[in-house]
């Protein structure tokens, strides 16, 4: 089971930003709150409908501080799992709170912004992954699909992944299968790269993390030249060729935390240095820049803030809903994915 980190605080459709979610919030409440108004209010709604507030790493940091539990997509959904929650208020973006929902059928699983999207999840349609498998049926494909993904492309994968487990998982593929690797090009060209397994790729990737550039890392290495860099395989094979580690959102706590270095560069969606700064406060850590900006700011993970959650919250809306036949189906592969991580 992936990491969490708990944070003590007080029909899927196949259509792209639409699938499975009912219902948008009703009226705003009252303008003009303070961040700490804001705060005692959501965790008083929280105690009242008897939820928990699940923040994704890359969260704005005042939703990270109020939640109950910060990490993973999947860690998080399985945190959410072994609660007597029967609401789950998921500060993240679509695909994760699909996630919740398939593992938590029983449990109420509300999404702040229901525009709060992912672009890699939605550069792998799953209209267009079953029309590329159908058109390919001498190919014998072993799908993996990475976590970041929709409902729909789950329940037509073999198996999901994450991108700590995914050199396991591929390693553990049938040997007479061809694999397709979807939706994470740079992903799975990096498990190539490390397992020699060769693998077809959906060319699909975060906007977020091809952004950086070798030019960049490049130029801020010059500037905190003792610091090392740490980045996620879903930067491009540039970055990842400068980065001193190369690892999942998870296991950059851990590698931060072994560290010796005082400073450290962190090449990921802005968010993930807040959390490594309120454990490792005697630490400096620097946000990865761009070209254009030391910012790597994902405008989805930063849709959601605390106010849509109170009102998410109280209006219990937008609420994410799932077939039962996809969400079973969807379930399939992550479960075998359990079953290869033990």
């Amino acid at each position: 089971m992936p990491d969490i980190n708990p944070m003590v605080g007080a029909g899927v459709n196949f259509e792209i930003g639409t699938a499975g979610a009912t219902n948008r919030p009703a009226a705003q409440g009252p303008a003009n709150r303070s961040g700490i108004d804001l705060a005692q209010e959501l965790l008083e709604l929280k105690r009242q409908r008897n939820a928990v507030i699940l923040a994704h790493n890359y969260q704005v940091p005042e939703l990270q501080d109020v939640a109950d539990f910060v990490g993973d997509s999947l860690g998080l959904s399985y945190q959410a799992a072994q609660t007597e929650a029967d609401v789950i208020l998921f500060c993240g973006v679509h695909f994760m709170a699909e996630t919740a929902k398939i593992i938590n059928p029983r449990k109420r699983v509300i999404l702040p912004d229901l525009d709060a999207g992912c672009s890699l999840s939605e550069s792998c349609p799953p209209d267009k992954l079953e029309q590329f498998l159908r058109e390919r049926p001498e190919k014998n494909y072993y799908v993996i699909a990475y976590i970041n993904c929709s409902a729909g492309v789950k329940a037509l994968s073999d198996v999901i992944c994450t991108s700590g487990n995914a050199d396991k998982i591929v390693r553990a593929a049938p040997a007479d299968r061809n694999i397709l690797f979807v939706p994470d090009q740079n992903l799975g060209a990096w498990v190539m790269e490390r397992t020699g397994r060769k693998m077809d790729l959906w060319q699909g990737n975060c906007y977020i993390h091809v952004e950086f550039t070798a030019r960049s890392i490049s130029k801020i290495r010059q500037e905190f030249p003792n610091a090392p860099v740490v980045a996620h395989p879903e930067c491009t094979y540039a970055v990842r060729m400068l980065a001193d580690e190369v690892c999942s959102t998870e296991k950059k706590v851990s590698f931060c935390r072994a560290s010796p270095a005082r400073e450290i560069i962190v090449v990921t969606a802005e968010g993930m240095p807040h959390r490594l700064r309120k454990e490792m406060p005697d630490k400096i850590f620097i946000p990865g820049p761009t070209d254009n900006c030391f910012c790597g700011e994902c405008r989805f993970m930063k849709m959601n803030t605390l106010e849509k959650a109170c009102n998410a919250l109280r209006h219990m809306q937008p609420e994410i809903t799932l077939p039962e036949e996809i969400r079973k189906r969807a379930e399939v592969p992550i479960l075998r994915m359990l079953e290869l991580s033990r």
